[in-house]
């Protein structure tokens, strides 16, 4: 039995008058992989910038293996849609720039950086700065970078929004090698509902602003997943008549 790595209980968030995120509360299991869909401009992201204290919550809590969330405590990576490669720095010294941040030792760092380098496949390209790679290529080291921190959580909003669908199927199924092998806790957020069936242990559906957990769905379809077998088909549907808006 898998234990409970974040606890969300009544969640709320506001801007001025403004309500985004209305008493939310849910959990998310160590190992799993959990995708957050729903109405685009919902508060998915405000969601992700309040577990990452980003922003400050009006009320609730957030708690990371039982413990309030605190980025300078836990260890949490978060990819955005934007690469977030540093221009200056080549890939080796992209991945190692958490690392670095962290404090570590230098035979762990080139330890873990071998590591993910290897992990992504980017091992002819280690010397490579970031306006010499391919829009695949940059997040894969974005995703290096962060799954080299061996983080407690790993965020993703939208990480490949802004690619072609080849290049997305491509890089969803690395994404799923990376996580099988490391045991990572994700939350991925997403407006793609294929997406969210292709990746997901679990899918939560959330409703329009003022924001709230609508339902959540088990995924259990066997993996590797078909896109055009009649289960994932059915659960796509499924998932696209929860979020409509009426």
């Amino acid at each position: 039995m898998l234990k409970e790595k974040v606890q969300v209980q009544n969640l709320t968030k506001s801007f001025g008058d403004l309500l985004v995120l209305d008493n939310i509360s849910f959990n998310v299991k160590e190992s799993e992989f959990l995708v957050i869909v729903g109405p685009t401009g919902c508060g998915k992201t405000t969601f992700l910038n309040s577990l990452t204290r980003i922003i400050d919550i009006n009320s609730g809590s957030i708690k990371l293996d039982g413990e309030n969330v605190d980025p300078r405590k836990h260890d949490l990576a978060y990819i955005l849609q934007e690469y977030s490669t540093f221009p200056w720095l080549n890939v080796e010294q992209n991945i190692a720039y958490g690392l670095k941040i962290k404090g570590m030792k230098k035979d762990l760092i080139e330890e873990r950086v071998e590591e993910a380098i290897a992990m992504v496949n980017l091992e002819k390209h280690r010397k490579y700065y970031p306006g010499e790679l391919s829009a695949s290529m940059l997040q894969r080291v974005v995703i290096a970078r962060a799954f080299a921190t061996k983080p407690d959580l790993l965020l993703m909003d939208e990480p490949y929004g802004q690619l072609d669908l080849n290049l997305k199927y491509k890089l969803e199924d690395e994404l799923l090698k990376l996580w099988e092998q490391t045991k990572t806790t994700i939350v991925f957020i997403t407006h793609n509902i294929e997406e969210a069936v292709y990746l997901s242990d679990r899918i939560l559906v959330m409703t329009n602003k003022p924001t709230k957990v609508k339902t959540e769905l088990i995924n259990d379809l066997p993996r590797p997943r078909k896109v055009s077998s009649p289960d994932f088909v059915e659960l796509r549907n499924k998932v696209t008549e929860l979020i409509k808006w009426w």
